[in-house]
């Protein structure tokens, strides 16, 4: 069994969430966020660590996106279409799917036609990432490849929200994004199995 962890953001800070998980040879890029105090390079996950190349494709197995929030899914219009990777993208059905093109829309919106920030990515660049991305269902068990099996779990941070497991050979993970164990009158506590992990990574 070999595991590796590579912390492209929210490492000792709040947002641009993105961590690149080697579990016995396949490469997990759970969540693809952006960083919204910065203005600069350091807005986004640097992405050269994962591939010095820039060939994505090979260098990931998959990118998960955990919910719709920009610190976690804000930087993947930039990595699909400017940087272009095209491999597979999972996220929940419904809300997070839904709601992501809206809030990133919004957001170029607020950067570029407020504010007047050079514009790092498109209208049209959310369509087109968004027509990439497979939806699954709450404990929803999706073969990705031969070998890397996933699973996402109800986290209960928002409309969405998922923790995703993941399974390659005897090794077994879950990433949890954000979580909520709280119970209010919108959403209940998260919710998972009972798993003999291998590793765990939490926010």
């Amino acid at each position: 069994m070999a595991i590796e962890i590579l912390i492209l953001g929210a490492g000792q800070e709040v947002g641009k969430s993105c961590v690149v998980v080697t579990i016995n040879g396949k490469r997990i890029m759970f969540d693809c966020g952006m960083h919204m105090g910065e203005t600069d390079h350091r807005r986004y996950p640097d992405f050269r660590r994962i591939s010095h190349s820039g060939d994505f494709n090979n260098a990931l197995s998959c990118v998960i996106i955990t919910h719709f929030h920009l610190d976690h899914v804000g930087a993947l219009p930039y990595f699909t279409e400017v940087c272009g990777y095209s491999g597979p993208i999972y996220m929940t059905q419904y809300p997070t799917k839904a709601l992501s093109p809206l809030m990133l829309e919004d957001y170029r919106k607020v950067m570029v036609d407020r504010r007047g920030e050079e514009e790092q990515f498109t209208s049209d660049h959310i369509v087109e990432c968004m027509k990439k991305v497979i939806a699954l269902d709450l404990r929803q068990t999706v073969q990705v490849d031969e070998d890397l099996q996933i699973r996402p779990y109800y986290a209960g941070h928002v409309i969405g929200a998922a923790m995703f497991y993941a399974k390659v050979g005897d090794a077994e993970m879950v990433y949890t994004g954000d979580y909520n164990m709280t119970p209010d009158r919108h959403l209940g506590a998260a919710q998972i199995d009972r798993l003999r992990l291998d590793l765990l990574i939490t926010e």
